[in-house]
């Protein structure tokens, strides 16, 4: 049995403990309500100035606020809360396979899980706002007028002109896959790590932190902890785009060519060494886990 074979193995084993799960299943019936609840408010705005939308754009304007971003992360630890998957069985497995590929299995089923979830969740923003959308590659008048004149900011709805000024919808979602999928990779191998030391409820504290460090690293509070002056109030934003793990993954929150804020390849690249970091501290983690069979 070839090394991927059997990697691939425990990915499908993973998912045969979704059959009838009920957190797999609070887990996609909050999603859904996640998307109800912010749609609602695109579908309310276009349906009173007479607007249609990109079909892509409300599933863009949810990825476009911290606290948006930081909702529908959590509502991850339904699919990845018990990570890594342990059982009375998993010492048979490393019998017979390296531990780093039984830790390359869990990252590719949190690859796999989080690219459903982000599916899904497009689907049903796709399927709520289809009756007022069109599928082609530019923005509406919609995501305009909520843009410049400000009013997306006073209702939740976050549509950036930089970001309409920059790209096209269908490029703006392939890269929000890219950064949410790299952000979810670091905060569950930041929770395998605490998991693996014996300690499930500090796992799930962990993310709760990590993401709470991120939504609280606002503009505001840099300039207040670093004395910096409201007329250089630019460093303070520059500070929080490059410190902020969820402004990382907020597409606006980049550099598309004149501000000091991290380019996307820069946050992927980010993202990407902090999670190696935390897989080098698992794979040693996991060579020193000690089994209790009952």
């Amino acid at each position: 049995m070839g090394k991927l074979h059997r990697t691939l193995l425990i990915v499908r084993l993973n998912f045969l403990d979704w059959k009838r799960n009920p957190k797999i299943i609070a887990g996609f019936v909050l999603a859904f309500t996640f998307c109800v609840m912010l749609s609602g408010r695109a579908l309310i705005f276009a349906r009173t100035y007479g607007t249609t939308m990109q079909i892509f754009e409300p599933f863009i304007w949810a990825f476009g606020k911290a606290d948006s971003i930081l909702l529908s992360s959590l509502l991850l630890l339904f699919f990845f809360g018990a990570m890594p998957f342990i059982n009375q069985a998993t010492p048979y497995y490393l019998i017979r396979m390296a531990r780093r590929e039984w830790i390359g299995a869990q990252i590719i089923y949190v690859g796999i899980v989080t690219i459903i979830y982000l599916l899904f969740l497009l689907g049903i923003f796709c399927l709520l706002c289809a009756p007022l959308s069109f599928p082609g590659n530019m923005w509406s008048e919609t995501g305009a007028m909520l843009g410049y004149s400000g009013v997306g900011s006073d209702i939740a709805l976050p549509a950036s002109v930089k970001t309409m000024e920059i790209s096209d919808p269908y490029t703006c979602v392939i890269k929000i896959f890219l950064l949410m999928l790299l952000y979810e990779t670091l905060t569950v191998t930041w929770m395998m790590i605490w998991n693996l030391g014996k300690n499930r409820l500090g796992g799930i504290l962990s993310v709760f932190l990590l993401n709470l460090y991120g939504l609280l690293l606002t503009p505001q509070i840099i300039g207040k902890l670093l004395h910096i002056p409201e007329t250089v109030q630019y460093k303070s934003n520059v500070l929080c785009g490059w410190l902020s793990p969820l402004n990382h993954v907020t597409y606006y929150m980049h550099n598309f060519g004149y501000d000091y804020l991290p380019r996307i390849w820069q946050s992927c690249l980010i993202l990407f060494v902090l999670s190696g970091v935390n897989l080098c501290v698992i794979h040693w983690l996991a060579g020193r886990y000690e089994f209790q069979f009952s």
